[in-house]
C-alpha cells in the first residue's frame, strides 16, 4: 500500500507542476479553461483520481475555479505592477514569464532571489532551460543566488490547525524545498555540462529569517518584489490526504516591478539599490550553507 502511495505521489506532482508551468507561461491564460479531467488523465497517462486531486489542489491555491459540471476555469496568474515607465510600453497586464525570459536573452544573467520555497524559481527556470536547448536564447554565463529560511528555524507558516498534522505538513514542506533545489541543480548543472551555457554559478544558502515577502533582483537593474499573504486553506499531501492550514500563496502572488535607470535619485533606482543593499547584508552576515 505504501509502494502505491509513493507512486501516485510522484504522478500527483509531476501533473501538479506541469499544470503550474502552462498557467505560469501563459498556455492556459486568464479566463482559460483546462482540459477536461479525462482529457488532462490521458494526456499524461494518470488516472482520473490523480487529475482529481490535482484540481483539487489547484483550486486551493487560487488558480482556478472549479465549477461542477463545467470545466475548471483560470482565473489567477504571476500579475506583476509595474512602478516604473516600462509600464507603458503595453497595455497587456505584465506577468513574471516574460520578465524572466527578457533577463535570459541577455550575455550574462543574475539572480538574487530570497523566498520561502524554490518551487516557483523552478518553474520559470525549468521554462527558459527549454529555451536554451531549443536554441531559442544562448547565455553564456548564469549565477543564480538563493536564500531559503533556515531548515532548524520554526516557521509559523505552513502551519496546521491541528497539532496532530503538524508532522505531516512539515514533512510536505521540507520535500517541496528540497526537490525544487535539487531540480534547479540539476536543470543548470545539466546546461554547463551539455557545454549550453559555458558558466553557470549556483548558490544556495539559508538564513534566520521568516520571508514575509519575495524578492527577485534580476542582472543588478530590476526588482520583483512581493508580499507574502497569509490564508487558510486545506493542503492536498501526496497521497491525498487533506490538512487545514495557514498557509502563503508564493506562485501567483502579485509582485512590485522597479527599474534601476540612468537617475540614481530617482525611486527606481533607490528601491533596487535599497533591496541589493539588503540581499548582500543578509548573504554575508547571516546566511549559511545547508546542512
Amino acid at each position: 500500500m505504501t509502494a502505491r502511495r509513493s507512486g501516485d505521489g510522484k504522478e500527483f506532482r509531476r501533473v501538479a507542476e506541469e499544470l503550474r508551468t502552462r498557467m505560469a507561461d501563459g498556455t492556459y491564460g486568464l479566463g482559460v479553461t483546462l482540459p477536461s479531467q479525462r482529457v488532462l488523465a490521458a494526456e499524461f497517462g494518470v488516472s482520473r483520481d490523480t487529475v482529481q486531486r490535482v484540481i483539487q489542489e489547484l483550486g486551493n491555491e487560487g488558480w482556478i475555479e472549479n465549477r461542477q459540471g463545467a470545466k475548471a476555469l483560470v482565473i489567477k496568474n504571476q500579475r506583476i505592477q509595474s512602478e516604473t515607465a516600462r509600464a507603458t510600453r503595453s497595455r497587456r497586464p505584465m506577468t513574471l514569464g516574460p520578465l524572466i525570459s527578457e533577463a535570459f536573452e541577455q550575455p550574462e544573467v543574475t539572480l538574487d532571489v530570497y523566498t520561502l520555497t524554490s518551487e516557483s524559481l523552478d518553474v520559470h527556470i525549468r521554462l527558459q532551460a527549454e529555451r536554451i536547448r531549443a536554441g531559442v536564447i544562448a547565455p553564456q554565463r548564469i549565477a543564480l543566488r538563493m536564500l531559503l529560511p533556515s531548515e532548524s528555524l520554526e516557521l509559523p507558516y505552513p502551519r496546521a490547525l491541528k497539532e496532530e498534522d503538524s508532522p505531516r505538513l512539515r514533512d510536505r514542506f521540507r520535500t517541496i524545498t528540497q526537490r525544487s533545489t535539487e531540480s534547479l541543480r540539476q536543470v543548470l548543472r545539466g546546461l554547463e555540462a551539455e557545454k549550453l551555457v559555458p558558466s553557470v554559478e549556483l548558490e544556495i544558502r539559508h538564513a534566520p529569517l521568516t520571508p514575509t515577502f519575495k524578492l527577485y533582483v534580476i542582472n543588478g537593474s530590476e526588482v520583483l518584489h512581493g508580499l507574502y499573504n497569509v490564508v487558510e486553506r486545506p493542503l492536498v499531501l501526496d497521497d491525498g490526504y487533506q490538512v487545514r492550514a495557514l498557509d502563503v500563496l508564493g506562485l501567483g502572488a502579485t509582485l512590485t516591478h522597479h527599474v534601476r535607470d540612468g537617475d540614481p535619485e530617482s525611486a527606481g533606482s533607490i528601491f533596487v539599490d535599497t533591496m541589493r543593499t539588503w540581499y548582500d547584508s543578509v548573504w554575508k552576515w547571516l546566511s549559511e550553507l545547508p546542512e
